[in-house]
């Protein structure tokens, strides 16, 4: 978006004096009371262990109160849970939990599209934060959350926001450094308080919201996309880090009311695990999570898309003599394409009949993956000897 088209008059001034004033303390005063009144301060292995929770509970806040729970309602939970994540959604500021999932039901009906809140069309500062900081357009009125309307904590939350994250996410923080520090007789209680205050705090906040704008931003643009190309979401491992497992946003996308994100084993989703464990204890039910066929089918579709698109256009990069030596794996690997695209209709017409599919089935599919992109490295490598 070019400057002088900026629109001034869209501007969210309260918003946008919160996310920049907050930022701009977190890279100047916070550094600067670190290096000059760091000797100054005691009970620093507290100050720290304070920010990891409050890190972890304002980013469950998000991940999954705000987002798995009431935006998808992947599944139910009991009022501790819900109460507990309300709060600390509160103390992340990003809004109440009925704003946030009004815009992010909206994000997944439109996205990619100029109705999309943060759509990444606009660019990497649109989506990633320029969306919070102006409107291009005003604000439809909300009418995709009657479901939460008709919750009483959620509404409570909502109509009280703003004191209840000033209270969780600000000065509770300084009343327990306060605290902490006055019960070890430590000789200015009031340095841990503002300690607690700028890294629990202030420091915190920036750092969970920058987590969560990321999704918006990164993860629809760089990464994988192994289910689906029709829009812009992409799986990142490294945004998972950062975000408790959110960064595997083209699965997300394709199965939005899967309590998971990271769907395979070794994928980094610890709000998934939390999840599942609170399902153990009785706190949260009926965990919504979709069949291993369907997720098998959307894999072997996109990848019978691609893999004839890949096979093609690596195949015109080779010389003549390269493409003649390897014309029967360029030849195997377009049938593989078909099969594929063949196996993928059998496990979605099983996965809507409900039909059970066997796990040596499975295991066979997906060896075909892997035979498939098998076939591909071997022309890539073709391709990269022909070059050279």
């Amino acid at each position: 978006m070019k400057f002088k088209n900026f629109p001034i008059y869209r501007i969210e001034w309260v918003t946008s004096s919160f996310l920049i004033g907050t930022a701009l303390l977190s890279l100047t005063v916070v550094p600067w009371f670190l290096w000059t009144q760091f000797d100054n301060v005691e009970g620093w292995g507290f100050i720290w262990a304070l920010f990891i929770f409050y890190y972890y509970a304002t980013g469950f806040g998000i991940t999954l109160g705000y987002h798995r729970l009431f935006s998808h309602l992947s599944f139910k939970a009991k009022w501790p849970v819900k109460l507990f994540v309300l709060l600390f959604g509160a103390a992340s500021f990003e809004n109440s939990a009925l704003d946030w999932s009004a815009d992010h039901r909206i994000h997944h009906k439109h996205v990619d599209e100029d109705e999309d809140p943060y759509d990444i069309s606009k660019g990497f500062f649109y989506a990633h934060i320029g969306w919070l900081l102006f409107r291009l357009k005003p604000k439809p009125p909300v009418t995709n959350v009657k479901d939460l309307e008709a919750d009483p904590l959620v509404m409570w939350q909502h109509k009280y926001v703003q004191w209840i994250g000033l209270f969780v996410g600000f000065v509770t923080p300084a009343i327990l450094g306060w605290a902490y520090a006055t019960a070890r007789g430590f000789a200015n209680p009031g340095m841990t308080a503002l300690a607690c205050f700028l890294i629990a705090g202030l420091l915190r906040t920036v750092v969970v919201q920058q987590g969560t704008f990321c999704i918006n931003s990164l993860c629809h643009m760089f990464g994988r996309q192994p289910y689906s190309t029709n829009h812009s979401a992409r799986d990142s491992g490294a945004v998972a880090l950062l975000t408790f497992g959110e960064g595997y946003h083209n699965y997300h996308h394709e199965f939005q009311h899967d309590y998971r994100n990271g769907v395979k084993p070794w994928q980094f989703d610890p709000t998934k695990w939390i999840i599942w464990t609170l399902s153990r204890v009785g706190l949260v039910q009926d965990l919504r999570r979709v069949p291993d066929s369907r997720i098998m089918a959307a894999e072997l579709k996109e990848k019978s898309l691609t893999l004839g698109k890949d096979i093609d256009s690596l195949a015109n990069r080779l010389d003549a003599r390269t493409r003649e030596l390897k014309a029967k794996t360029i030849a195997t690997a377009h049938e593989l394409a078909k099969e594929l695209a063949l196996r993928a209709e059998g496990l979605k017409e099983a996965a809507t009949n409900k039909a059970e599919v066997a796990q040596e089935t499975m295991v066979e599919l997906r060896a075909l993956l892997n035979q498939a992109a098998g076939h591909l490295e071997a022309l890539r490598r073709a391709d990269a000897g022909s070059a050279a």
